[in-house]
């Protein structure tokens, strides 16, 4: 039996969505005042917002894991030079 073949993205997910934001708003530009061009914009718009929290959920952006985030704000929030005991 064949195996289907995926095809290769080139671009990420985060990419592509930029670029159709920027074509959709090329795109509505050129179009008279309306809903068309409202909805052009509002596509737009989501996009951008996509692609914003893909970038958003980049490994590089998190927390690392393991650690527990209330230490981790108690030791930023220490004044320097003064050591907690519990």
């Amino acid at each position: 039996m064949q195996q289907r073949r995926s095809p290769q993205q080139i671009a990420t997910l985060a990419e592509r969505l930029e670029q159709e934001a920027k074509n959709l708003r090329r795109q509505a530009r050129g179009t008279p005042a309306g809903v068309w061009r409202d909805d052009l914009l509002r596509k737009a718009r989501q996009a951008e917002t996509a692609s914003a929290s893909i970038v958003g959920r980049s490994p590089s952006l998190q927390q690392p894991r393991g650690k527990n985030i209330f230490e981790t704000c108690e030791a930023a929030s220490t004044p320097l030079g003064v050591t907690q005991t519990r």
